[in-house]
């Protein structure tokens, strides 16, 4: 069973891929099933915000981390890059929280850039070469804007681009 934080996670995870971001403190109360005050034993807004971008975080090292002990994580970074269509609110609703970054309203949690550096790093083991390591993370992170602001490239240009950079491709 869920605790009441995980709960409020989930709520707030749901609303601000509804498109509410940042959501609205009663709104998520409600959708947790917990009475305001409930929900700010645990979270004011900020550490709110602080906790989903914990969470999207620690979910995405997992995946990398996954595909790193395989030997196939520059391609799972790619992949990773291209939400799928069910995927894409999701994307668009951690795009609008990074805008709340640059109004000031919100600064990123330190395990962000953590989380970076330690991929860049685990690209670096994988590919042997710095500067590739950076390539493909910047060739994911406009892979990631493609997506969200114009026509997403399909699973097969994605193969096709890893093929390309010599990486591993999917039958």
């Amino acid at each position: 069973m869920a605790t009441s934080r995980e709960r409020i996670l989930d709520a707030a995870e749901e609303l601000i891929t509804a498109g509410q971001v940042p959501p609205a403190l009663d709104a998520v109360a409600a959708r947790a099933g917990v009475s305001k005050g409930g929900l700010l034993y645990h979270f004011d807004k900020q550490s709110l915000l602080r906790a989903l971008v914990s969470r999207a975080v620690r979910r995405f090292d997992e995946q990398l981390t996954a595909a790193a002990a395989e030997r196939s994580m520059a391609a799972a970074w790619l992949r990773l890059s291209v939400p799928e269509p069910g995927d894409r609110t999701v994307y668009r609703a951690m795009m609008s929280m990074m805008r709340l970054t640059a109004t000031g309203e919100f600064d990123l949690p330190g395990e962000v850039g953590e989380a970076e550096q330690r991929w860049q790093q685990m690209l670096v083991a994988e590919l042997g070469d710095p500067v590739r390591a950076r390539l493909v993370r910047l060739v994911g992170d406009g892979l990631f804007l493609s997506a969200l602001t114009g026509q997403p490239p399909t699973a097969a240009e994605v193969e096709q681009l890893l093929a390309h950079l010599g990486l591993p491709v999917r039958p």
